[in-house]
């Protein structure tokens, strides 16, 4: 395997190791949410679609209140280090 491919390699791990941690707190925070809502409508036997949504979408805006500064670092983060290893592959 040549160098600039073992280089666009790396970028492709590093675009989807990236991608994962931007998206897992948002993920784990919707998942908390609608699990905890799933308990109480089986609990209450009370089925109104507005009760599953409205929470979650509450739950996701406190994850990017509570991780938006660190979410931002890193896609800055990345993508500095995207431009700095363009010269590493090759124009064609």
């Amino acid at each position: 395997m040549s160098p600039e491919a073992g280089e666009i390699l790396r970028l492709g791990q590093q675009a989807m190791l990236a991608a994962i941690k931007l998206t897992l707190p948002v993920l784990l925070f919707g998942l908390v949410a609608g699990l905890l809502i799933s308990i109480f409508q089986a609990v209450t036997q009370l089925q109104e679609s507005t009760l599953t949504f409205v929470p979650k979408m509450i739950a996701v805006v406190i994850a990017l209140i509570i991780f938006g500064g660190w979410m931002l670092a890193t896609i800055v983060g990345f993508t500095n280090m995207v431009f700095d290893s363009l010269p590493l592959i090759p124009k064609g």
